[in-house]
């Protein structure tokens, strides 16, 4: 009884599996049968480069610095001193001619870059382009020889639940390599620091190092450079995010042709979420989109026909919610590209072409530089222009006089690199001459009103 049990039980589990998985073949391969990496790490892993960065600081010297009471007292007591800082990072190779791209925070400001490859090859490496705002940077490694290299995946071919494999450096230890998926697409404002942007969600381990470094498909393809970490704990066991490759692609891009940094397409324009009470006042049939509330008189899409009250639905066919989607979108497609931009209103829907170009400097921008003779020597300030709002990230409406160097003086008063002057002693400003005319009818005594990011400050001060 026992033996024809098992006899049926062998046909059951030998016989039928046989006709419904008739597709299926032998693992061709032992990487098939173990289902390793391997393969995919020899492929990639070569074109992951440390990334070593020297910068001269300015240290203050203190002899309470160390002291766990003092130490917070004395904060700013001493001289200080220029001292040499290391910091550490990841790179991908992208050509082999010995382009590079890593993050800026890895790079910003270093005297000296070092790029090390996966065999032990060291060599010197120059910046290229870099930017702040995106966090990425590309630099050229000087050498002669062909380096190995990544190829470039098409971001909006990526899907949530991938596998992908991070690459880098963490806290130093050599290179290593994390594995996971791709849990989410298209997360904006993320990153930590000043990185703003648009990434790539994912849940393989990124640590301390590893900004820089590659992430990449199962088919050794790089579809996002690692950037940053969200966690709790400030371990690993958090939610990783990476630049797109797409827009990596625009960067390295506008490297070959000479930019030193990047060059948005400007829109002009500003804008908020689509909701569902925005969509039946407006008297459009979306649930989604991104809604224009403001437009400037130079904006190429104002001179496209859209208005205030328009609903951006998709941005060459991918559809847009906020500001940061639409503006990835366009510098995914570049400065000289016509953009397809679906405007959705009252009036149905239309697909519109917009050519994009960088924030025009009109009217030209006009530079005062104060001598030792004014009242704030050294200030050195410049007329606001579109041009001047996209390189410093003012807001586009801002209007005034924006600080580029307040110069000795200014700075005790509380000036800052980014203010905008609006008033001096209580009188509005014409032209930027006028900062001196005005401050200078009271000989010791001043104010200055600015306007520092949402508010606006009076700075009061006695000389």
């Amino acid at each position: 009884m026992i033996q024809r049990c098992i006899s049926l039980i062998l046909i059951v589990i030998l016989g039928a599996p046989v006709a419904a998985n008739a597709d299926v073949q032998v693992p061709s391969s032992k990487s098939e049968i173990t289902l390793s990496f391997a393969p995919l790490v020899k492929k990639s892993a070569p074109a992951v480069v440390n990334i070593y960065a020297q910068r001269v600081v300015e240290a203050r010297i203190s002899p309470f610095q160390n002291d766990p009471f003092f130490g917070n007292f004395f904060r700013d007591f001493g001289n200080t001193r220029p001292q040499v800082q290391n910091s550490l990072g990841s790179g991908v190779i992208l050509s082999e001619g010995g382009i590079v791209v890593s993050n800026y925070h890895v790079v910003a400001g270093a005297t000296d870059i070092r790029v090390v490859l996966n065999d032990g090859q060291e060599f010197s490496a120059i910046p290229l382009l870099s930017d702040e705002q995106s966090d990425l940077a590309v630099l050229k490694v000087d050498t002669a020889a062909p380096l190995p290299f990544l190829n470039l995946r098409q971001s909006e071919t990526v899907e949530v639940g991938e596998l992908v494999l991070a690459i880098g450096n963490p806290f130093g230890v050599g290179q290593t390599v994390s594995s996971g998926i791709v849990s989410g697409l298209a997360r904006s404002g993320a990153a930590q620091g000043s990185g703003r942007g648009y990434f790539i969600q994912t849940d393989a381990p990124i640590n301390p190092g590893n900004s820089g470094g590659a992430l990449v498909d199962i088919s050794g393809r790089l579809i996002g450079i690692n950037t940053s970490i969200l966690t709790r704990s400030g371990g690993s066991n958090g939610i990783g995010f990476a630049i797109p490759a797409s827009l990596v692609r625009q960067f390295v891009a506008q490297a070959k042709a000479g930019y030193t940094k990047f060059e948005r397409p400007w829109a002009g324009m500003s804008g908020q979420p689509l909701t569902p009470d925005l969509a039946k006042g407006l008297g459009v049939d979306l649930t989604a989109g991104m809604v224009i509330t403001a437009l400037h008189n130079l904006s190429p899409f104002k001179a496209a026909g859209f208005a205030v009250g328009d609903v951006i639905g998709a941005v060459q066919g991918h559809p847009v919610t906020t500001p940061a989607e639409m503006m990835y979108r366009l510098s995914v497609a570049g400065i000289g590209a016509n953009a397809d931009i679906t405007r959705v209103n009252s009036e149905g829907r239309k697909n519109i072409l917009v050519g994009l170009a960088a924030a025009p400097d009109d009217p030209p921008r006009k530079i005062i530089a104060f001598d030792r003779r004014d009242f704030l020597p050294g200030l050195i300030i410049s007329s606001i222009n579109p041009a001047v709002q996209a390189e410093l990230q003012l807001p586009w409406d801002s209007k005034g006089f924006v600080v580029i160097d307040p110069g000795p003086l200014a700075v005790r008063i509380g000036l800052k690199a980014g203010d905008i002057i609006l008033e001096a002693n209580g009188r509005q400003l014409r032209s930027g001459n006028d900062i001196d005319e005005f401050l200078r009818q009271n000989s010791r005594r001043g104010a200055i009103l600015i306007q520092r990011g949402s508010r606006q400050i009076m700075l009061r001060f006695r000389l």
